[in-house]
């Protein structure tokens, strides 16, 4: 007998209790809230969360995609990059265990469906990285043939995030790639430097074609000028997702 699974989805803010924490980088931690045992949130790879927080007076909400694997239950994560100037990246770095966080959603956003592609692309800068943990887990996890690159921009090698799990998934699985970007490498750095090029884009992503897809996610500006450079490469607009 298969027991039933409760998909949980809100409009509303719902209290969700901090039961664990990990920490990833020097400013990034990975939040794990509980659910109901046999509950599961409602959401395809690649859907958010609003974080809802009253600080200073102010209703505030942000946006956050879940990185743990969409069909867990009892659990999901947040991964989460302290900014000095991200009030409530700030306000979540300061949760204890037992505190409890209101989020409503999940939200639709750019997201993976089964079979929309065999060769994917994964273009991320600093946290823009959890979407694409979620769908790149979701694809080795249930075993569906594609091809993985990821192509991952961040300003030093400690803020390089899940970075044992992308060198494992390298050694385990052949058909997933990865390349990693440094505005400030140290000296000896094998891996790309400066910022993502278009020639980086052609040399580490799948070549435009109907059974490609690429997900990019990372800082709007950063977001935006590649946008343009992939659609300039050849990459048509329904192939490019934003998470």
């Amino acid at each position: 007998m298969m027991s039933s699974t409760t998909r949980i989805k809100t409009k509303t803010a719902s209290p969700y209790k901090l039961i664990h924490i990990e920490t990833d980088t020097h400013d990034t931690k990975t939040f794990r809230f509980e659910l109901p045992a046999d509950a599961t949130l409602d959401m395809q790879p690649g859907d958010f969360l609003y974080v809802h927080a009253t600080l200073n007076e102010k209703q505030l909400k942000r946006a956050y995609t879940p990185s743990s694997l969409p069909s867990a239950t009892g659990f999901f994560d947040l991964t989460v990059k302290r900014y000095d100037t991200g009030v409530v990246s700030k306000y979540l770095h300061d949760r204890r265990i037992g505190d409890t966080v209101l989020m409503s959603g999940p939200n639709t956003g750019g997201h993976w469906v089964d079979g929309m592609a065999t060769r994917v692309g994964f273009v991320a800068g600093g946290t823009g990285i959890t979407p694409m943990i979620s769908i790149i887990r979701w694809i080795l996890t249930n075993k569906i043939e594609a091809e993985l690159f990821l192509l991952f921009a961040n300003k030093t090698e400690s803020d390089i995030i899940f970075r044992q799990e992308w060198e494992r998934h390298v050694r385990e699985y052949s058909h997933f790639h990865c390349h990693y970007v440094l505005e400030q490498p140290t000296p000896g750095w094998s891996g790309g430097t400066g910022r993502i090029t278009s020639n980086m884009l052609q040399q580490h992503l799948p070549a435009p074609s109907p059974d490609t897809c690429i997900f990019l996610c990372g800082p709007p500006p950063m977001v935006d000028s590649l946008e343009i450079t992939l659609k300039e490469l050849g990459y048509p607009e329904q192939s490019i997702i934003l998470p």
